[in-house]
């Protein structure tokens, strides 16, 4: 399954005012797994940028003359996200955007080559009555966000891609539905156990590098520092073999 972590910076809040897209972040999953192919373009939007748009992302109206515009780069851009699931959070309003500049060059809408999944929609199921911000979603989930002090759209698209994997990762359903699973096996007596042969081969024991040992910690002080100190792994001793 091919996915497209997409996010967009724009002029202002309202493409039908003539509002235009200055900046599209994209990063590719395939089968969740990040591939490190990404799309990442600044726009001139052939106006001026709002000074409230600019206090959110930082682009200026100077930074933006020299970047070609969106007729320029539609081709490539259609072509990365062509045919794949694009994942935004409040994908209304990046999608709206992203349809009007495709109508303008007489285009189809994004939404009839692509689906279209909105993690805020997600999140609000998952959480309600939270914040769920892609902010709020970082610290509930531990996803580091320090370098974060300005919005822009490939950065929020990585971070985005985080937090996507971890709001859908499943492993309680996974568990729920193996006993779910063992329980109807059980009930209709066709559940089975059997032995495991004393002539096996030993199973593979396979170490972790030094340098996945540093990931682990580094993402355990992220998600103890999101927890308050709560976080029950960092507190384990490991008992060497």
């Amino acid at each position: 399954m091919r996915q497209i972590v997409l996010d967009t910076e724009t002029t202002g809040l309202e493409p039908q005012q003539g509002h235009r897209i200055i900046e599209i972040g994209c990063v590719e999953l395939v089968n969740r797994r990040l591939t490190g192919r990404h799309y990442h373009q600044y726009i001139n939007p052939e106006r001026e940028v709002d000074q409230g748009a600019m206090a959110v992302h930082g682009i200026t109206n100077e930074f933006l003359v020299d970047k070609p515009v969106f007729a320029s780069v539609a081709a490539e851009f259609w072509e990365f996200i062509r045919g794949a699931e694009l994942v935004i959070h409040n994908a209304a309003f990046d999608v709206g955007f992203i349809n009007l500049e495709f109508a303008r060059l007489g285009m189809p809408k994004v939404t009839e080559e692509c689906g279209v999944l909105d993690t805020l929609g997600m999140a609000r199921q998952k959480h309600p009555g939270q914040k769920n911000s892609l902010d709020a979603l970082c610290k509930r989930y531990g996803v580091d966000n320090s370098h974060r002090d300005l919005h822009g759209a490939l950065l929020d698209a990585e971070i985005l891609a985080d937090v996507y994997l971890l709001l859908t990762g499943g492993q309680t359903a996974l568990e729920l539905g193996a006993e779910l699973q063992i329980a109807a096996a059980n009930q209709a007596g066709t559940q089975s156990m059997g032995r495991i042969s004393r002539e096996r081969r030993p199973l593979r024991v396979i170490l972790a590098t030094d340098e996945e040992l540093q990931l682990h910690q580094k993402k355990l002080a992220a998600i103890d520092k999101a927890s308050g100190g709560n976080c029950l792994w960092s507190k384990l001793e490991l008992v060497p073999s």
